[in-house]
């Protein structure tokens, strides 16, 4: 059974998009990640085209945050404040995104670019994960555990200026880092389709030693507010928004993450990073292997805009 894409410009069964939605749902509902990042290079591995598959991810990663967000809130576990400063510096990366997205596809580059960034990021990523899920492994195994850093331990960020109380998180830090950080996020979201929550999550636990209670639902505002913002601006500048795509994937993987989130309560961390950090790496070398593979096609015929 066929459903006709209609910015995709092309037919997909339905229930191979039904399965990949209920993979990738599977695997973030396992791993506690967006699965943007795995989602949209599977759309592209299947034939849509980068600029649509970055587009229409954006929307289903509003849809899961906003389920997330409501979860957490009632919860009380999320920094209102924190999750203010990030979505608002997010905002404004992701308007850069959009329009280096833009200006990459009306020069006909967006598709490599999309690609190298794929193979550099999530190959760089991958590798770090991997090493130190091995690390932890073998420091387990051995009866040594790896040394942790006590919080407040925040090195040279503690010496920077302009300081914000974020009272939820019991922290008192420079506002810097934490919009620097927001406005990376939604600069990555908007160009290559992710939500950022493997790189978020992280980075506030190590760098800004935000308290991991409070780190998922706060990180799921930021993607939230950010990917909304997103999704509006590549529908109204850039018209790559698929509504279908997005609501078929959407519906694949809400019921996906209820079994991957069964799954990987069962799983120990340091195993889940490992399997997770794989994962990212298998990703980028994918997208290396299709840079310098040779295409089935040497030629093609394409309708330039414009012309």
């Amino acid at each position: 059974m066929d459903l006709y894409l209609p910015i995709a410009e092309m037919p997909m069964n339905v229930f191979l998009l039904l399965g990949m939605g209920a993979a990738v749902g599977f695997l973030s509902g396992m791993f506690g990640v967006g699965g943007g990042f795995l989602l949209t290079p599977l759309l592209i591995f299947s034939g849509i085209s980068p600029a649509v598959a970055v587009a229409s991810v954006s929307s289903q990663i509003v849809a899961n945050s906003a389920s997330g967000v409501l979860a957490y809130l009632r919860k009380k576990t999320v920094d209102l404040k924190l999750g203010l400063y990030l979505t608002l510096s997010g905002i404004i990366g992701s308007s850069i995104g959009v329009w280096v997205y833009g200006a990459l596809r009306g020069a006909g580059q967006l598709d490599v670019v999309i690609a190298l960034c794929y193979v550099a990021f999530l190959g760089t990523i991958g590798m770090l994960m991997t090493v130190e899920a091995v690390r932890a492994i073998l420091a387990k195994q051995r009866g040594t555990p790896l040394p942790v850093r006590r919080p407040g331990q925040h090195s040279w960020i503690a010496g920077l200026p302009l300081r914000v109380r974020f009272q939820r998180s019991r922290l008192y830090i420079s506002a810097l880092p934490v919009v620097a950080l927001g406005a990376a996020i939604g600069f990555l979201g908007a160009l290559l389709g992710i939500g950022g929550g493997f790189i978020m999550v992280p980075a506030l636990i190590y760098l800004l030693k935000v308290p991991t209670t409070i780190v998922i639902g706060t990180t799921l505002v930021q993607t939230l507010g950010t990917m909304a913002f997103t999704t509006f601006m590549q529908s109204a500048t850039n018209q790559t928004v698929d509504v279908i795509l997005g609501l078929a994937l959407m519906v694949g993987g809400v019921v996906g993450a209820q079994f991957g989130a069964r799954v990987g309560q069962s799983l120990r961390g340091e195993t889940l990073r490992l399997l997770l950090g794989l994962l990212v790496l298998s990703v980028g070398l994918r997208f290396a292997v299709d840079l310098v593979a040779r295409p089935d096609e040497l030629y093609s015929i394409s309708r330039m805009g414009g012309g």
